[in-house]
This record gives C-alpha cells, sequence and structure tokens, in this order.
C-alpha cells in the first residue's frame, strides 16, 4: 500500500512540475478594414426666411425618429416631433435635420456624424448651435452620440430612450466637456415599453461628474408617448435654442 502512495505521489508531482511550465505565448495584431455602404435618406426643412437672409447662419436641430418610422418612406419622420410641427406650418428659428434610418436597422454614429458635415458645409448652419433630440430609439440615438461626441452639439435632448452609463463613467478625455453639456430628458412615468429607469441611470450619471446643467422631466400618468407633451412645449424650444458651444468648447 505505501508502494502506491508514493507512485501516486511521484505523479501528482509530475502533473504540478508540468503544470508550473507553461507553453510558448505568441501575441499577435490583426488588422481588419470593414467598408459598408449606407444610404441614409434625409428631409431638410428650411425656414421661410432661409433663402432671403443669406448672410445669416441658423441654429440646427438634428432629430431622430423612433422605431416605429425606420423604412425609406420620408414621410414617416414627419409624424411626429419638430418636423411634424414644421409640415403643419409652424415656423421654426432653425433649420430641421431628420434622417431617415432604413428597416432593421438602428442609429450609427460614424453616418450621423458625416450627414452633419454634409449639411453643415452646404448650408448656412451656426456650428456653435448645433442640437440633437430624438424620441424612443432616436432617444437612444441621442445618449450614444451625444455622449461619445459631445463637443459637436450644443445640448442634447433624449426623449424616452436609454444610454449606456459607462459612456459617462469611462469618458475619460470626453469628461470635461460632458460635465458643461446642457441635457433636458423627457420620460413618461408609466412608460412600459422602455423603463424611466433606462433616463434616470444616465441622469445620475452625467450628474455623479459634475454636471448641474441636466433638466430631468417626468410625466406622471404618461406611457411611452412622452414626446407628444416634450415637442408641443413652448418652453422647450426657449431652451434649446438658449444653449451654445461657444465659451464651452472648441469651434475648431
Amino acid at each position: 500500500m505505501r508502494s502506491l502512495f508514493v507512485a501516486v505521489g511521484v505523479m501528482l508531482s509530475t502533473v504540478a512540475g508540468l503544470a508550473a511550465e507553461p507553453g510558448p505565448a505568441e501575441a499577435g495584431h490583426f488588422h481588419f478594414e470593414k467598408k459598408t455602404a449606407v444610404d441614409l435618406p434625409y428631409l431638410l426643412q428650411l425656414p421661410k426666411a432661409y433663402q432671403s437672409d443669406s448672410a445669416r447662419r441658423w441654429p440646427l436641430v438634428v432629430f431622430l425618429h423612433g422605431s416605429g418610422q425606420r423604412g425609406d418612406d420620408l414621410a414617416g419622420v414627419t409624424l411626429f416631433g419638430p418636423p411634424k410641427l414644421a409640415k403643419e406650418g409652424r415656423d421654426f428659428p432653425f433649420v430641421i435635420l431628420s434622417p431617415q434610418c432604413a428597416r432593421n436597422q438602428h442609429w450609427q454614429n460614424d453616418v450621423l456624424l458625416g450627414l452633419i458635415d454634409r449639411v453643415v458645409a452646404s448650408r448656412n448652419i451656426d456650428t456653435n448651435r448645433i442640437y440633437l433630440t430624438g424620441l424612443s430609439m432616436g432617444g437612444y440615438g441621442t445618449w450614444y452620440l451625444g455622449m461619445k461626441h459631445p463637443g459637436r452639439f450644443a445640448a442634447l435632448s433624449p426623449v424616452c430612450g436609454g444610454g449606456r452609463v459607462l459612456d459617462v463613467v469611462l469618458a475619460d478625455d470626453r469628461e470635461a466637456e460632458l460635465k458643461k453639456m446642457p441635457v433636458w430628458a423627457f420620460h413618461g412615468a408609466k412608460d412600459t415599453l422602455i423603463p424611466p429607469s433606462e433616463t434616470e441611470q444616465m441622469v445620475g450619471a452625467l450628474r455623479r461628474i459634475g454636471n448641474t446643467s441636466v433638466k430631468h422631466t417626468v410625466y406622471r400618468g404618461v406611457g411611452h408617448e412622452s414626446w407628444l407633451l416634450a415637442y408641443d412645449d413652448p418652453e422647450f424650444y426657449e431652451w434649446l435654442l438658449a444653449q451654445t458651444r461657444e465659451g464651452r468648447f472648441s469651434t475648431k
């Protein structure tokens, strides 16, 4: 029996010895380029005075629709929000840019930035007063794009959407910009599609890093369609147009 214990001990020590000597490791680097063409239809609505006042630089409101308006019919982007009100005859003192996301797709930051750059280059836009807002899926898109590129916008207004708290917590070189970013977020207290906690988490994250310019409106008794109240509130547009990048962010 003792010889058996000895044999087992030798085997265990041998196995332990093998485990203590790892095999060779090899470090590598893989480079992969993926190029995908994206066709993004958009609607551009101009103020009535845009053509006659050619020297004026106009604010730009970028509006991101919800998942139900995806497709290839631009009429969908005018169902809600500022583009709907402009279509009905309201003359806003700003240009409205409303892209349309393809079916089964979601908002992509690089594509949206490319579109904004194109509009800025081809129209009389005040780059110190570019605003980003959206509802539902567009609310998510507003959080995602705004948290990743805060220096591009004068203010953000996500409606019944959500974001990634880590985009705030791990902002690193963007933290200084996020601390100064004006945000007005809206949500319905009885929203069962996208819980109000989605907005609460993002608002809380911004406040924890020191942002004192965050407004948070929760509509009591309102479900998912909180955008009906948010975009119909004159105070919202007064607040939006009062914000500017000048003095806070580089305008390069």
